[in-house]
Formats: C-alpha cells, sequence, structure tokens
C-alpha cells in the first residue's frame, strides 16, 4: 500500500484544440461507467448502485465540463484507471494536476 496521497487529476471538457468536447453529458457517461470501482469496505445494500464512485466525479469547473478522478482508482483496479486515462488521450482532452492546475499527460499519468 503506498504512503503518499493520491493525486487527482482533472479531465476538462476542452479539447487540445480548444473546442468543447461533446456530447454533452459525457462527464455524467464516463464517471457513470466508473461507478462501481469503490474503496473496499464501503457500504452495499439496496442503493449501492446509486451515485458515483468517489474516484471518478463529475464536476463544472470555471464553467467547464470536467470529471475528477483519483489516482486511488489505479490501485483498486488498474483496467478502470487505464480505461479513464486512455478516454482522455483518445479524445484529446485536457488533463490537469487538480491542486495546481498544472497539464498532465495522460499517457504519461
Amino acid at each position: 500500500m503506498s504512503l503518499h496521497k493520491p493525486r487527482q487529476l482533472f479531465i476538462q471538457g476542452i479539447t487540445l484544440q480548444g473546442r468543447s468536447f461533446r456530447p454533452s453529458d459525457w462527464a455524467e457517461r464516463l464517471a457513470g461507467a466508473m461507478s462501481s470501482f469503490r474503496p473496499a469496505g464501503s457500504a452495499g445494500g439496496i442503493a449501492a448502485y446509486i451515485g458515483y464512485s468517489p474516484y471518478c466525479v463529475p464536476q463544472i469547473v470555471d464553467s467547464v465540463k470536467c470529471v475528477l478522478v483519483n489516482e486511488a482508482l489505479r490501485e483498486v483496479e488498474p483496467m478502470a484507471w487505464d480505461f479513464v486515462m486512455n478516454f482522455a488521450r483518445d479524445n484529446e482532452l485536457r488533463v490537469a494536476d487538480a491542486e495546481d492546475g498544472m497539464p498532465v499527460d495522460p499517457s504519461a499519468a
């Protein structure tokens, strides 16, 4: 288990060319696809499927639709992490560190 605090990244709904990414509900779709990846020991039950994983949450930042992705997802399910990062790379979306706002290369994340 890692002792460092997992970093958080924003996948922004803006392409590297500066265009808005479509469809307009892309962030909710991506976070919905990741909703089953949750921390060990998370509460289950009848309503457990309702809601997003804490590792992948849609948000609006400075009027831009984004998905906040926690690097802890990589430890829970490396293939899910790869899916999210490949989604950003394949769609040429901007990715930034949530703490300092610096751009991040999704291929290297």
